[in-house]
């Protein structure tokens, strides 16, 4: 399971090396293995950057959501937020950035 949720899905057979040098690349068909395996309809993951706030793949079974807008204020991006409600129907809240004016100063970490 860690090597599924922990790599990205990619337009692939099977399992690659990731080009981000750590993890790995898994295919629609690692995707419809697992959730046949463990009788679930989705998978729904949270640490690639999208730029559209939130990417389908492999016909719906797979789903990652990026809830950072213009990442490292530099990548631009819009950012997403996925609701379920009780009977499980998804709703995404798409979302942009805070202009620069609007978010002040930053906060320094001690």
């Amino acid at each position: 399971m860690c090597d599924l949720l922990w790599s990205d899905p990619e337009d692939v057979e099977g399992w690659g090396l990731s080009p981000r040098g750590a993890g790995y690349l898994f295919g629609g068909d690692v995707c419809a293995n697992f959730s046949s395996n463990n009788k679930i309809s989705l998978i729904c993951r949270a640490h690639q950057l999208v730029m559209d706030g939130y990417k389908w793949m492999f016909h719906d079974q797979l789903v990652t959501v990026w809830s950072a807008p213009n990442y490292c204020y530099r990548c631009g991006n819009i950012a997403a937020i996925l609701e379920l409600d009780e009977h499980l129907n998804k709703n995404f809240k798409v979302f942009d950035a805070a202009p620069q004016e609007a978010r002040g100063a930053q906060s320094k970490r001690a």
